[in-house]
């Protein structure tokens, strides 16, 4: 009995030495970094953004917003409308874009930096988005919060933000029910006045004078009238009658 306990604390006292030492001479793994995100991954993920992911690839602006996350430290905001809200819109839409006109589009739902669902209450409307410009008729973007609910707009439409699919403080993706369609590219185009009528000049008309009429004797005294191209030969006391 006595035998068979040392030969266990032998055993024992091997294993713990062998341990021990292979814990000292194994290097720990290093841990697996986490890597930028993948805005493309987080859309498939998410399941419900096909026609969305297709724009992004066609684009070329999926690879650009994941070049962009993995170069830089600047955050994004992404809204995603989901293949229901691209299936309101009106058929032949976006085969009726141009290519630049469908990177625009694609643009005009990413925003360069960074927002929380709580930093929209306190946002600086128009937000800028990757499309340019936020002048009035180009590509202005507004967004209103009512109590958690945030409310998109663009001049031509407005959504809602339904839902957060992804946010880790550099990148956040939000769902929106609608397409975001920018003023530039789906407004309506003010009517062009129409140039005002040069005035008329006034024209001068020419009134005939009356012609005057002159008057001549000839050798036997008669009296010659002319007037208005008429000759009337007529006596001296006719003539003299007619002048008076």
């Amino acid at each position: 009995m006595m035998k068979q306990l040392l030969f266990f604390l032998s055993l024992t006292l091997v294993h713990f030495h062998f341990t021990k030492t292979l814990a000292q001479t194994t290097p720990a793994a290093p841990p697996v970094p986490a890597g930028p995100p993948n805005i493309t991954k987080i859309l498939e993920k998410g399941g419900q953004f096909t026609l969305f992911l297709r724009l992004l690839k066609s684009t070329s602006v999926g690879a650009q917003i994941n070049g962009q996350l993995n170069d830089s430290n600047n955050g994004m905001t992404v809204f995603a409308p989901s293949d229901n809200a691209f299936s309101s819109l009106k058929s032949g839409t976006l085969n009726s874009l141009t290519g630049q006109q469908q990177i625009q589009l694609v643009q005009f739902h990413i925003l360069p930096t960074y927002l929380s669902t709580t930093q929209f209450q306190t946002a600086t409307n128009p937000l800028r988005t990757q499309a340019g410009d936020t002048g009035a008729g180009q590509f202005p973007l507004n967004v209103t919060t009512t109590g958690n609910q945030v409310n998109v707009s663009t001049g031509v439409m407005n959504t809602s933000v339904s839902g957060t699919i992804y946010t880790d403080n550099q990148l956040a993706v939000y769902q929106v029910d609608s397409v975001l369609l920018p003023w530039s590219i789906f407004g309506t185009p003010v009517p062009t006045a129409a140039p005002a009528p040069a005035p008329l000049t006034p024209t001068k008309k020419k009134i005939p004078v009356a012609d005057s009429p002159t008057v001549s004797v000839d050798a036997s005294g008669a009296v010659s009238l002319t007037m208005h191209g008429m000759v009337v030969t007529i006596g001296v006391a006719v003539v003299a009658s007619f002048l008076l």
